[in-house]
């Protein structure tokens, strides 16, 4: 099943989505949707009205998420690009929802960074509560997969040991275009995908999933040791080599810029960067 949050004149909808068609439910967007414990059987239910996908506008896949927790460091390929050694324990920060942005949104270039990065990722999406979770919990607790781009001010994160101010500028993380449930991804739970991201028609990003040093699951389990993951919740799984950061010279979006993140078997987000 494949989910997304529209944007309609009488505000956000989620949709499923058939094909090229978007199908309204009674939900306002996926993750109110997803706070439903009986949220599958409202997912495949009888819809309402349906948009051409090609036109209609969306909105971040859950466009209000209760947490996004990030893991930075978790491509063994971005590690070594970056001079560290692979970690013994995942590496978190944070986002915040004013940061998303949906799949064809604009990109803000704040005028207060002038080293603004990429980072493509696979996203996880929540879909239970769940707390200390053992291995069989923690995969029934994953709604599902959307991609992401951890936009990132690299003269902010760098400023101090800890990296969140450089993460979480307002209006700069991409995220969607939809919600996919693991049975329609190989591997499920731990899915088996290539993820890449261009700028400019450069291919700046490629690599699969295979390389994460701590998977969806692990990370679900991890997490919940620490606190209540709850439906919505998106914890955001890292990014591979590639990042301008490590490049030689140092490679940033600037205005006009246009980043296309892609992760197979979910969609594409495609965003322009534009002053703010």
């Amino acid at each position: 099943m494949r989910l997304t949050t529209l944007r309609t004149p009488d505000g956000t909808r989620a949709a499923r989505v058939e094909g090229g068609t978007a199908v309204e439910l009674n939900a306002p967007d996926v993750g109110a949707l997803l706070a439903h414990p009986g949220w599958r059987v409202l997912a495949a239910a009888r819809g309402g009205a349906e948009h051409d996908l090609a036109t209609a506008a969306s909105a971040p896949v859950v466009p209000r998420p209760g947490k996004i927790v990030c893991v930075g460091l978790n491509y063994r390929n971005h590690i070594a690009e970056m001079g560290r050694e692979l970690p013994e324990h995942p590496t978190l920060f944070a986002k915040f929802p004013e940061a998303l942005i949906g799949p064809a949104d604009p990109i803000a270039l704040d005028p207060a960074s002038h080293a603004v990065d990429w980072e493509a990722e696979l996203a996880v999406v929540i879909g239970a509560r769940v707390r200390r979770a053992g291995e069989s919990e923690a995969a029934a607790a994953i709604a599902g997969f959307a991609a992401l781009n951890d936009v990132t001010m690299r003269d902010w994160q760098y400023r101090t040991p800890q990296w969140l101010q450089g993460k979480t500028f307002e209006g700069t993380t991409p995220f969607g275009p939809a919600l996919v449930t693991p049975d329609e991804l190989p591997g499920g739970v731990r899915p088996s995908l290539t993820l890449s991201a261009t700028v400019d028609g450069e291919k700046v990003q490629e690599s699969t999933t295979a390389d994460l040093v701590f998977d969806p699951v692990t990370l679900v389990r991890y997490l919940s040791t620490i606190l209540t993951l709850n439906p919505g919740d998106v914890i955001a799984t890292g990014t591979p080599g590639g990042v301008g950061h490590a490049r030689t010279p140092r490679r940033y979006l600037t205005e006009g810029s246009v980043l296309v993140t892609e992760v197979e078997g979910i969609g594409r987000l495609t965003n322009t960067a534009r002053a703010a």
